[in-house]
């Protein structure tokens, strides 16, 4: 059995990799979902499907989210109504958002939706895809511009406003879901996906239990940097990293995940980075972590599973 931890477009890519290089292997992957928002009466949770979505072999890969060859109809007719639109919603995607509003309305669990949907996506049996609490949460930023959930920051403004504080609300009533906990103490081998550490596996980490568990398993506790020479591939990682103060580059990642993994897996380009990781305590793997390609992110995930 193995437990990943992540989110976002880097995560969904190397849980693709992972899916093809684990037949064998039960496979747990517990998503963040402080990106969730609720938009036109609708619960949205990114994270889950784009996971749901890469997984399924729908994703738009031009995009890296939402389902390949959708219309936008229903947004066009939004727009004309005088509704802001500025989140994307394709004609499909928004059949994902009603099922979930309507499961969430019967009193389904986010753990028991994300599960339906995958089901419905045809996701593979052995692959769990689980959110990272059954509480609402939502991630808001605090940038120069005020106050803005994350989505609003990320989609709307397009990561322009300086990041001061990022913060997680209702965090403090956020238990794992039954299982989560045990999935990790469990499992042969932990997997922190090149995720955005600040919003991705962040917000994961300060649910309940969920930090604990991972320094105490027995498994192997491997992460992913989501940064190449000190920046992001995709996403706002750089930018909210140097907002707050930290380091920019995958020796900061490793500082933030220090007191529970044991090995980082850094890209060849960031090399030089390895002694000074080392010196915290942690092994390193130093190979290609770009994922142009699915051949490329299962070779990632290849590399990865072979330090177990």
């Amino acid at each position: 059995m193995i437990t990943a931890l992540g989110g976002g477009v880097g995560a969904a890519k190397f849980l693709e990799g992972l899916a093809s290089v684990s037949a064998d292997e039960s496979l747990n992957i517990i998503v963040n979902t402080g990106d969730d928002i609720t938009l036109h009466g609708l619960k949205i949770s990114p994270d889950i499907d784009t996971v749901i979505y890469r997984l399924s072999g729908m994703i738009d890969k031009k995009k890296g989210w939402g389902i390949r060859g959708d219309t936008f109809f229903c947004l066009g007719e939004l727009k004309r109504q005088g509704q802001e639109t500025w989140f994307n919603i394709g004609d499909r995607d928004l059949g994902t958002h009603i099922y979930r509003t309507h499961l969430s309305a019967q009193g389904h669990s986010a753990t028991e939706i994300a599960s339906k949907i995958s089901r419905a996506f045809g996701i593979d049996k052995r692959i769990n895809i689980v959110p990272m609490t059954d509480t609402g949460v939502e991630t808001w930023i605090v940038t120069d511009q005020g106050e803005m959930h994350f989505q609003e920051y990320l989609v709307k403004r397009h990561m322009k406003p300086s990041v001061i504080k990022v913060y997680i609300k209702n965090i403090d009533r956020a238990f794992p879901p039954p299982g989560v906990i045990n999935h990790i103490k469990e499992s042969q081998a932990v997997l922190i996906c090149p995720s955005n550490p600040i919003i991705s596996i962040g917000p994961i980490l300060q649910v309940k239990g969920i930090r604990e568990a991972l320094k105490s398993t027995s498994a192997k506790v491997v992460a992913i940097s989501p940064l190449i020479g000190g920046a992001s591939l995709k996403g706002p990682a750089d930018r909210m990293m140097k907002g707050l103060g930290l380091e920019v580059s995958s020796t900061g990642v490793a500082r933030l995940y220090r007191d529970f993994i044991d090995i980082m897996v850094i890209d060849d380009q960031d090399s030089d980075e390895a002694p000074q990781i080392e010196e915290l305590g942690l092994d390193t793997l130093v190979v290609n972590t770009v994922m142009s390609d699915v051949e490329k992110a299962s070779g990632l995930a290849r590399a990865v599973l072979g330090l177990l």
